[in-house]
This record gives C-alpha cells, structure tokens and sequence, in this order.
C-alpha cells in the first residue's frame, strides 16, 4: 500500500460527505472518538437556540412549548434507531455508572440468586458500582477471567454484567450467543454499549438483550459528560423498580404525592429534572447520524482498520496490535501495546495526532466513519514512525502526566 491510493480512497468514499458535519482542526488528525466524539456543527447552532431562544426568551414555558419535559424520551428513540431497539424501549437519563447501578439492583430484585457476574478487566466504573450496587442488594460479585464467564454461568448467578466491547483491545462479545447462554442458566444480561453505540452494527431485539447502558459522548457525540441512556426490553419493563425513584420517575410528577408510583414503562427510569442544554447538545450528535446506516459505517470502519494495521505493522512494528483482525470479533477502534506507550501517545498528540493511553502499555486509537478519511490514516501512521524514527518520544516533556492520561 502507498499513499498514492489514499485520494481514490477518499473520494470513493460514499460517507465522505459526512466530515462537513463536523469541527475538525486544521492540521489535527483525530483519533479518539471513541473517548470524545468530535464536534458536530449543528450543536453551536442548537446550543445557540437553546440558550438565547428557549431558556432566554421562552423561560420555564420552554418545558411545555419546546419539549424539553419529553427530551429523555425523544433522544432516547433515537438512539433506538442504532442500536436496534424499539423507541419505547430507550430513554436518556443520568450518567453511565448512575444507570448500571439502577438496572443492577432493579434485576437483582427479581431473583434470589446470589451472584452477580462480570468480567476481570472490565472498564473499572463498571466493577466499581457493581460492587457498591452488590452490596445493596445482597449479591456477591463475582469476577472471573474472559475465558472463565461460561464456566461460573450457573444455577447461583442472578445477573451478567458484561461490556459489549472491550475499552482497552477492543474485543468484542457475540450479543446473542452470551445472552442465550445466560437465559439458558436462568440469569439475566446487562450490557454496556459505551464502545458499541454508534460504532458497530446492533440488534438488541434481534440478539434477545435485555439490559443494556451506554453513554452519550463518545461516537455519539453529545459532547463532554453527555447524558447516558438505558434500555429495559419492553416485557421487562412492568417487573422493574429503580432503586433512585426520583419524580421524573414517577406516574404523576406533577401531583406532588407523597407516595411513589412508577410511571409506567421506561419512564420509570428517570429520576431527577433532564439537564435540558446537555440534553439539546446529545441530540445533535445523534442527528449527526441521519441518512446513514449502521452497516454502512461498520463498512467503512473494517475498511479504516485495516488500512491502519497493514500500515503500522510495516511501517511502526515495534508497535503490537492487540486488537482483533476479524471484524466479528472486535468494536471499532485499535489498539497497539508497547513500553512507553504514553510518551509515545504525547509525542504523537504533540504531533496533531490525537489517540489515548491506557495503562500499563496500550496506545489506543478510535476509528470513526463519520469523519475519518482514509488519507487521514496515511498521515497518522507517517508521523506516527517519524516520532519514532526519531526517538522524539524519549523528551522529558511527554513523560510527564497530567490528571487526565
């Protein structure tokens, strides 16, 4: 492969029109996506609106006269689309780790087994509330091993509680395959999508997914801290109750009862008033989305991939891929392991290329269709073997850490 291929690419490219949706740096190649979704040009515009418009000229009216009472609703069938899910069956509300631990102790109420199952090496918040939401709720958490999961599937476990793809290498689980297994051992399965939605092909009605949790910042581009969204299959929906029943949650919030009575369906899973500017910014990102499908991006995404690793094992071997080759098997971003893979992720950040680390050793680049081209890769991975050619990465300067690496 040379270079030379790289504009026939870009312009054979049937998303390529889609980069104009989005802020891009002159000169920055952006690479992490799948931490912090780029900015979509229509959110400055809808900010603008929001502030000026509805919160400056319309007042407290805007909950009525501009929807925002229905937002978590509206977004949420939205985000439907993407994931494969009914729009009834999606609503957004609170962070990532808030609604985990809603989903975690509501499913663990409707059994009285005593295990909750994940897996060793999971994103850390994940294990983090699962164990607080544990404790809560009378389960013991149990972590075991990837290759182990099947195995500690028993008659004990309540709830798996699974990423569907991996945030460090990027590996990926068969959504139907592990839910029937969990189904045929009488558990249920929570997934998070946070590096699924809007990177890879989903069908959670399809695949029988039950629970899931995801966020609204990475390639769904809702901008810093987005709101998140949940998603209860709608035969689950009745048989649940949010441990943080909130009035958003409840059947009549406006009547100002003492007692709680849960709204019907996902409403249920609301708690507290919609952050109404945040909400407008993760509905312009999901707008980003529209005229495209999930297949299409997914296309383009193995094609992006493999451009990158054929690239880098040429021209930056000491760079490990870590990631899988097979498309099935993995989400949309790749990631390489190396001794001094954060120096090297800041020299190349200081080089206007911009990827993440995560510890101990691993150099992680987000691959997102949306705005990436193929000549983009190119030029990743020539400065990418310049710093180092070079050695530039050994400067003192990109060794030092700041609170965010």
């Amino acid at each position: 492969m040379n270079r030379q291929d790289a504009p026939a690419l870009d312009e054979a490219d049937p998303l390529r029109h889609l980069r104009d949706r989005f802020f891009l740096p002159e000169g920055i190649i952006y690479l992490d996506g799948n931490s912090l979704g780029a900015l979509p040009r229509a959110t400055v515009e809808r900010q603008r609106r929001a502030v000026e418009e509805e919160w400056g000229d319309s007042l407290i009216r805007s909950w009525n006269t501009h929807g925002w009472i229905d937002a978590p609703q509206r977004i949420g069938a939205q985000i439907a689309r993407l994931i494969g899910a009914r729009p009834n069956e999606v609503i957004v509300a609170d962070s990532t780790s808030v609604n985990l631990f809603k989903l975690i102790v509501a499913a663990a109420r409707l059994s009285d087994r005593p295990v909750l199952l994940s897996e060793a090496g999971n994103f850390h918040t994940d294990l983090h509330i699962a164990s607080g939401a544990a404790e809560i709720a009378g389960l013991r958490l149990d972590i075991a091993p990837r290759e182990e999961i099947d195995a500690r599937l028993g008659m004990d476990t309540n709830l798996l509680l699974l990423t569907h793809v991996h945030f460090k290498a990027g590996f990926r689980f068969d959504m139907a395959e592990v839910t029937a297994r969990a189904k045929a051992a009488g558990a249920l399965t929570l997934w998070d999508l946070s590096h699924s939605a809007g990177a890879v092909p989903l069908n959670l009605n399809a695949d029988g997914a039950e629970l899931a949790v995801g966020c609204g910042y990475k390639y769904l581009n809702g901008g810093p801290g987005a709101p998140a969204f949940l998603y209860v299959a709608e035969h689950l929906q009745e048989r649940l109750l949010s441990p943080l029943r909130g009035w958003m949650g409840h059947a009549a919030p406006f009547a100002f009862t003492d007692d709680y009575v849960p709204a019907p369906g996902i409403a249920r899973f609301l708690a507290g008033t919609p952050p109404i500017l945040a909400m407008a910014a993760l509905e312009s990102g999901i707008q980003s989305f529209d005229g495209v499908e999930m297949d299409q991006l997914w296309a383009k995404s193995v094609q992006l991939f493999d451009l990158f690793e054929t690239l880098m094992a040429e021209r930056c071997p000491e760079l490990v891929c870590i990631s899988p080759r097979a498309p099935e098997q993995r989400g949309s971003h790749i990631s390489f392991a190396r001794p001094n893979a954060f120096e090297i992720c800041q020299a190349l950040i200081d080089a206007g290329v911009i990827g993440d680390f995560r510890a101990p050793d691993v150099v992680r680049f987000g691959l997102t269709p949306l705005y990436l081209g193929f000549d983009d890769i190119y030029e990743a991975v020539d400065r990418c073997a310049d710093i180092l050619d070079s050695g530039r990465w050994r400067d003192p300067r990109f060794a030092v850490r700041g609170k965010v690496t």
